[in-house]
């Protein structure tokens, strides 16, 4: 007899449920992927090349059914990916914004797609995608993959449609000793650990300008850029100093977030950095970028910032951090045991003790050309609706220029901190950039 899971029908696992629930709680963590493309797009040939981009993916076929104690992907009567187009000079982040504040209905369908149309055929691509099925890089390929269809159908190329090879459950590729009771016994030292970690740091973070109960919070964002130069110059200096993008940008958000919550005071402060790990590479065998799935895993290092702490003593400490975490395969332990850490965040979201969060997935490898479209930039972000009293940055790298969104949580922050906090760590980036070792 077949299998149905591998017709997409089985449970969700942990990590999967954990954002089921967020995006039923009004939590969301929605993955917002936007493209700019330089060209004209047709409303009909993109609704074309959405069906067959969803006809290729088992969880693009997919919806989630049942309780909240037993929550199910099915592939029947799931909806098209649907789709909305805005004419005009419509702002592009307000779009995004409503965006991340929205519910999927993942009863529905799991994916929307919202093309904004402007002036001189210049186009916004902005997908939202349920993070219980994807992370940055496989929605980022799912949109050059939607690219291709688009090119094929306005070619009239024929399309062979393979079924992609997305995770049918993300636990069935985790090393043998974080499967099963083993896998939540690793857990819960791991959890235990980060806990004696917390209580010795003590890490600060924001102050709250206001706080209101989960439900009436919202998703802020803002988006920089940095130059190709600036980019470039960054990367040269991070390997001269022996650390990583990843570091400078934790450097640069805890140094920012640091001075603002001393306001002015030089005295020595206790800050954490989450940080964004891809678990891809990491398993064996490695899971392809255009494998829907959400694979990825979240790590917490802790740091002391003294007066004589250099911003590249703290990127290679963040760094070093990482690295070693990953060797201790502590990216693997928190994963049976999300659903219990997201539950727990979501009922004291002011006190997860993030001072700042980094994701950057850094520089991205898809075509730029599609027929008569051309990608002009790639961004990503990850709705934050409740966890207040902190910042994340979302980063990637296309063209040689690095693309960031900024987003934080309302009324905890609101827009103008989060733009005056951005444009600190575009300055801190830049000067440090200038500055050879």
């Amino acid at each position: 007899m077949e299998n149905p899971e591998t017709k997409g029908n089985r449970k969700l696992t942990e990590i999967e449920e954990a954002f089921a629930l967020m995006n039923l709680q009004k939590g969301y963590f929605h993955v917002v992927n936007i493209m700019r493309i330089k060209g004209e797009i047709s409303q009909t040939i993109l609704q074309k090349a959405l069906d067959q981009l969803q006809s290729s993916h088992l969880l693009l076929s997919s919806r989630i059914i049942g309780t909240t104690e037993d929550l199910r992907f099915t592939t029947e009567a799931t909806e098209a990916i649907p789709l909305l187009v805005i004419s005009g000079n419509s702002s592009w982040q307000d779009i995004v914004k409503a965006e991340s504040n929205r519910a999927i209905e993942s009863n529905k369908v799991l994916l929307r797609c919202t093309l904004l149309q402007q002036l001189d055929n210049i186009n916004y691509l902005i997908t939202t995608v349920h993070h219980s099925i994807s992370d940055a890089k496989s929605c980022i390929k799912l949109q050059s993959e939607l690219l291709q269809y688009y090119q094929a159908i306005n070619e009239c190329r024929k399309i062979e449609i393979e079924q992609n090879p997305d995770i049918l459950a993300l636990e069935q590729a985790l090393p043998d000793w974080m499967k099963g009771e083993k896998g939540i016994e690793q857990g819960k030292d791991y959890l235990l650990f980060r806990k004696i970690l917390r209580m010795f740091y003590k890490p600060e973070q924001l102050a709250s300008l206001e706080t209101v109960p989960n439900e009436q919070r919202t998703c802020i964002m803002t988006h920089r850029n940095l130059e190709a130069q600036t980019t470039q110059s960054l990367v040269q200096l991070a390997r001269e100093n022996n650390t990583t993008i990843q570091g400078v940008l934790g450097s640069a958000m805890l140094f920012v977030v640091s001075d603002h919550i001393r306001q002015g005071n030089s005295r020595n402060i206790n800050v954490s950095c989450r940080s964004v790990v891809d678990l891809r590479k990491h398993l064996n065998p490695p899971i392809e970028d255009n494998a829907l799935g959400v694979v990825v895993s979240l790590l917490m290092t802790f740091h002391r910032l003294k007066s004589s702490t250099s911003f590249w003593d703290l990127s290679r400490a963040i760094t070093k951090d990482i690295k070693l975490s990953i060797k201790r395969q502590d990216i693997f332990k928190p994963l049976k045991l999300v659903r219990q850490i997201f539950v727990q965040n979501a009922a004291n979201p002011d006190y997860t003790a993030i001072t700042a969060s980094v994701s950057n997935i850094g520089k991205i490898d898809i075509p730029a050309i599609y027929g008569n479209l051309e990608i002009e930039e790639i961004s990503f972000m990850a709705a934050n609706g409740i966890y207040g009293r902190t910042i994340s940055v979302f980063t990637t790298t296309f063209t040689e220029t690095m693309f960031l969104n900024f987003v934080a949580s309302k009324p905890s922050l609101n827009q103008e901190m989060l733009e005056q906090l951005a444009d600190k760590v575009m300055l801190l980036l830049k000067s440090v950039s200038s500055i050879r070792k």
